[in-house]
């Protein structure tokens, strides 16, 4: 470090620093500079004194104009809750059909239906509706008992299997392990298989075809459609629960699984239900 000395191109003083023959100028920051620097300070100040901001033993200073963050909070969810409370009502008026005919409802109602779909329904169907093995898609085409948003609202409204529910969507598929022997469950299995055009045991479709007209044909019908008055599902499509492939078919023929859907109706309220049917209609797989 050197002395301090007047540059003698700039005139102006340095300020005592040198590196390798270098000295640094002390040139002062510009006035508009310090003044905006001050202000900024001045501001700061200002605003701690305004607004709350400094902290106390068990609480903080208020301010001046005793804002708090908190309270608009919940002025803004009042207001929303508010506004929100008016087409609840509604909703709660309208039938589900009139519901869908007017886009204002429609899409409160499916906004209402998604929230409610993530805190009761994703636990089973998944957080995108796609389902699992043994729980529905919701965004398929397929539907035991209708894709119509009312037929919907009917099988959320009373659930599926749902011992507490006295209009609970019902259907049971008997265990065939008692009615057919291994050969015939490998034959009706490799039948159904191959409706899909899924790869089959050829030379059990034949007599697989007989099993099922004697046994299966009553609930799922002739053409293997499927009954949705019976809940039966459609055994031609490519569209399974439990899994498909003639080993996953022969399991189901044996011993059924079938799942069971809570009642919805007494715990969410009318509203919900309908907010809730609108929003698995809208998902694209309905009618």
């Amino acid at each position: 470090m050197s002395d301090k000395h007047i540059d003698k191109i700039s005139g102006v003083s340095t300020t005592g620093h040198e590196w390798d023959g270098i000295r640094e100028l002390n040139n002062p920051m510009p006035r508009w500079w310090v003044w905006t620097f001050y202000a900024t300070i001045f501001w700061g100040l200002a605003y701690t004194i305004a607004y709350p901001a400094w902290p106390l033993l068990t609480s903080s200073t208020k301010g001046l104009f005793g804002y708090s963050s908190r309270a608009e909070v919940v002025q803004d969810m009042a207001a929303a809750d508010a506004i929100r409370g008016s087409y609840v009502e509604l909703i709660k008026g309208k039938t589900i059909n009139d519901i869908l005919a007017d886009e204002t409802l429609r899409s409160i109602a499916v906004s209402a239906g998604g929230a409610a779909f993530k805190v009761n329904c994703v636990q089973c169907h998944g957080s995108g509706a796609q389902g699992s093995s043994g729980y529905p898609n919701l965004n398929d085409d397929d539907w035991l008992w209708g894709g119509k948003a009312d037929a919907i609202q009917q099988t959320i409204n009373h659930g599926v299997r749902f011992a507490g529910d006295g209009q609970t969507r019902d259907s049971v598929m008997p265990a065939f392990a008692d009615v057919l022997d291994r050969k015939q469950i490998q034959e009706v299995s490799s039948y159904v298989a191959s409706l899909t055009g899924a790869a089959a045991e050829q030379s059990n479709i034949a007599h697989g075809a007989v099993i099922f007209a004697d046994n299966c044909a009553a609930c799922h019908g002739a053409d293997a459609k499927g009954n949705r008055e019976l809940g039966a599902p459609d055994l031609t499509d490519a569209i399974w629960l439990n899994g498909s492939g003639e080993a996953a078919i022969a399991a189901q023929v044996k011993s059924p699984k079938m799942g069971v859907m809570p009642a919805w109706g007494d715990r969410l309220g009318e509203t919900a239900v309908k907010e809730l049917a609108v929003f698995v209609h809208s998902l694209g797989g309905s009618e």
